[in-house]
């Protein structure tokens, strides 16, 4: 029997073509809007792997929100200016 191993992103694991994007902090989100100047996504934004889509305002420091994954911002769960806590998720997205 051959055993294959593959490394797991957080979430990734899952059977699904949706995914979430974590706050890495507790703090105040606020989104970045994309070159396209849209934040919000609905599907019309694409988010590369690493992308920044959001801050979080923490302690006087902007901690940026990567995206583990590249696909298609759907939309943002975390509202402008809300409260969110570590691992939070705050946006979401359709991976390709």
């Amino acid at each position: 029997m051959t055993m294959t191993s593959t490394k797991s992103v957080r979430g990734e694991d899952l059977e699904v073509s949706e995914r979430v994007i974590l706050a890495p902090a507790v703090g105040v989100f606020q989104p970045v809007a994309g070159e396209d100047g849209n934040a919000a996504g609905n599907g019309e934004r694409s988010v590369m792997e690493g992308e920044v889509v959001g801050v979080v305002e923490s302690r006087g420091k902007a901690i940026p929100v990567h995206s583990a994954f590249s696909g298609f911002l759907m939309g943002m769960l975390a509202h402008p200016g809300e409260r969110v806590r570590e691992g939070q998720p705050v946006a979401w997205l359709r991976v390709l």
